[in-house]
């Protein structure tokens, strides 16, 4: 071959491939961008429509027992449609399907009689035998086809953790949309299946997966939601809110140790498996992991722990509390203003006291320097993400702290002027019940690779944050706070063989159309856990704005102790004392 035949040859090679270039963009155009469209066209023109059944992996709970109940899976039933350009007598037809669906009458003949309408969809999710019995009418104008959808076997509960899928206006395609099911979307997503598998589709997700790197392998994941008590502990809600008329309630159930979540509720809720009612969208965001609120006294431990961990403080030292205090020209109080005198670190916790929670954190932060505070609830993990397998996860907002005025020392030392998610802040109390560590809580152990690979989700924990001694002081603290405090007005939180470390908050909340607080709306918040010096469980409960009692002593403390009892019949808790 001479020169003149190689420029040709090489002339004729890049014209192919310049035109193969163009028919493969002119492909990925037609059956991938513009692919959803030209569907629906389709569709119109047909009787039977263009489809592919639905497929997503499972979600499972994990029981105590180590096996498995499906919290969210596919459903499979059969569509009812008709052709009305085939029905030449709607009357009579409806008479016939009338039977075995439920259709309105006015309504079936409208759709039949229209003119040049083709297709008309008249009753979903139909059961096997009831799809054979219409077939088997054959009834002109009418079929049967299979369809498939997602399905939450538990209705309503954990509908936020879980969330609900959607279409993604852009493709088309079915996505997650909130919880597990949009932040596992690349694990839980199936690839099309049916009459309108794609084939240049798949074949260009590859070539995708090829050029960028790929995607994970899909599979399933399995939770560490325990379906019993996550059932009894929306009962507790449930019957929470309804007792007390609260804006909204919710709580988490962690172990401390590890971070696994067993539940996870707030209610106003929703059911997955039928979001016709909901009229307002906000009910899908999980308020547990993307609202902040100021938090109240149940952030007093922490503070005792910095007191304490610093040595600017011991468990024996006193203080002279006056009752009220005067910082920066704004003045703060004891809840009910009045002054106790020279009194122990015991009775902060004990009697909830503003001024000696104020007192402790402004001697730490003026003997070591300013931002010792900021340092501390840093390093608890409060300011920050937690890391939770939900999507939109806020971000505490604790940046005052750093400033230094005595102020905002005084007022986040008893949970005002300081904002948390509930999350997070069963993250940061967790410290207290771990020995020290900062863990991730999460809601998925494991995931079941379509490849037959298991990926199991290892706890991660940061520290220890604080010394053992701190620890165990402030928790001996916490234990009496039950036993010689609450223990008196609600006799049940007492435990004669299981020690149980708790603390109530009450938060003023915060008005913020015309400034400063409200004076008789509050955020109620509990924490606890047990056995006190080996804990199993964490439990974290709150509401906003109950109506009918002040404090959270009063409308929290009965449904702690009745979780607390629950989970140590449930899981057959050794007793510690």
């Amino acid at each position: 071959m001479n020169y003149n035949q190689r420029i040709r040859a090489r002339l004729v090679y890049a014209v192919i491939l310049v035109i193969s270039i163009i028919l493969i963009i002119s492909l990925y155009t037609t059956q991938i961008v513009k692919g959803s469209s030209y569907l629906a066209k389709a569709n119109k023109q047909y009787i039977r429509p263009t489809t592919s059944l639905f497929d997503r992996g499972t979600i499972f709970f994990s029981t105590k027992d180590s096996t498995r109940a499906a919290a969210a899976a596919v459903g499979s039933g059969y569509l009812v449609f008709m052709n009305p350009s085939q029905i030449t007598n709607p009357s009579q037809t409806y008479e016939a399907i009338s039977q075995y669906i439920d259709v309105e009458k006015n309504d079936f003949i409208a759709r039949a009689t229209r003119k040049g309408d083709l297709y008309e969809e008249l009753a979903h999710r139909i059961p096997e035998q009831t799809a054979s019995t219409i077939k088997a009418l054959t009834l002109t104008g009418i079929g049967v086809m299979k369809e498939s959808w997602r399905t939450y076997p538990g209705g309503s509960i954990v509908a936020h953790e879980l969330g609900i899928i959607g279409e993604n206006s852009t493709s088309g395609t079915i996505v997650g949309r909130y919880g597990l099911e949009s932040y596992y979307q690349d694990v839980l997503a199936r690839s099309g299946v049916g009459s309108s598998v794609n084939v240049f589709a798949q074949l260009f997700s590859g070539v995708k997966d090829i050029v960028f790197g790929g995607s994970s392998v899909s599979g399933d994941i399995v939770t560490t939601i325990e379906p019993t008590t996550q059932k009894y502990f929306e009962k507790i809600l449930s019957q929470t809110s309804d007792k007390w008329k609260p804006e909204e309630i919710g709580g988490i159930v962690m172990d401390p140790k590890s971070g696994e979540i067993i539940a996870m509720s707030s209610f106003p809720s929703f059911d997955p498996n039928d979001t016709s009612s909901v009229k307002d969208a906000k009910v899908f965001s999980n308020p547990l992991v993307e609202h902040v609120y100021e938090m109240g006294s149940i952030m007093k431990p922490l503070t005792m722990a910095m007191a304490l961990d610093t040595g600017v403080e011991t468990a024996s030292s006193t203080y002279n509390d006056t009752g009220t205090l005067t910082l920066n020209t704004k003045k703060i109080s004891n809840y009910d203003g009045k002054a106790r005198g020279v009194i122990s670190m015991q009775e902060i916790l004990s009697q909830s006291l503003n001024v000696g929670a104020a007192t402790i954190a402004m001697n730490v932060e003026h003997k070591l320097g300013t931002g010792t505070m900021f340092k501390y609830f840093d390093s608890f993990g409060l300011g920050q993400k937690s890391g939770i397998d939900q999507p939109n996860e806020a971000t505490g907002i604790i940046s005052n702290l750093k400033t230094g005025r005595d102020i905002e020392i005084a007022t986040a030392a008893y949970g005002q002027g300081i904002a948390v998610s509930p999350v997070e802040m069963i993250r940061a109390l967790a410290v207290l019940a771990n020995g020290g560590f900062v863990v991730t809580p999460h809601l998925v152990k494991g995931i079941d690779r379509s490849d037959g690979t298991v990926e199991t989700i290892e706890p991660t924990k940061t520290g220890p944050v604080l010394k053992q001694r701190t620890i165990d002081e402030v928790t001996s603290m916490l234990v009496k706070v039950v036993d010689e405090k609450i223990a008196i007005a609600h006799p049940d939180i007492h435990f004669e063989n299981f020690s149980v470390a708790a603390k109530t908050g009450t938060a003023q909340i915060a008005d913020h159309a015309n400034g400063g607080y409200y004076s008789d709306r509050y955020l109620h918040s509990f924490f606890g856990y047990f056995p006190a010096h080996n804990p199993k469980f964490i439990v974290f409960f709150y509401q906003i704005y109950p109506k009918g009692a002040q404090y959270a002593s009063d409308t929290l403390t009965a449904p702690f102790s009745e979780m607390t009892k629950f989970l140590i019949d449930y899981y057959d808790i050794t007793p510690d004392r």
